[in-house]
């Protein structure tokens, strides 16, 4: 059985790999004006939703908790919107892009769960 320490440190450990990737990721497109935005709102996005979830084991209470977890789920989606915008916008690796989204869609999938645990309105 996996505990709620456990299941922290892979969230964690899943964000960081994440924020890693993306940074591989748009390290390799081309040097065009065009992705010069889109490159840094995504990085923006996707590094900010590990950061937040490290900020919320700081937080000082569950009210604070809570918050950093929105912020972290707001750019997972944010996060999916840009890496949309690259896949259907521009002439990138649609493989990679889409295990991007899908990792971006689990990640915000899991924070959206904790959240609605943490504010005591999951059914079981």
């Amino acid at each position: 059985m996996t505990t709620n320490t456990n299941k922290k440190e892979v969230l964690k450990y899943r964000a960081f790999q994440f924020s890693v990737r993306v940074v591989r990721f748009v390290s390799s497109l081309p040097n065009e004006r065009i992705y010069w935005i889109i490159i840094d709102q995504l990085t923006r996005a996707a590094t900010s939703i590990g950061a937040n979830i490290i900020e919320a084991q700081a937080a000082s209470s569950k009210k604070d908790f809570i918050k950093f977890f929105q912020i972290s789920l707001k750019s997972a989606t944010e996060t999916l919107y840009w890496l949309c915008i690259l896949r259907d916008g521009t002439e990138v690796d649609k493989r990679e892009i889409d295990n991007l989204i899908k990792e971006a869609k689990e990640l915000g999938n899991i924070l959206g769960a904790s959240l609605l645990t943490l504010k005591g309105k999951k059914k079981f």
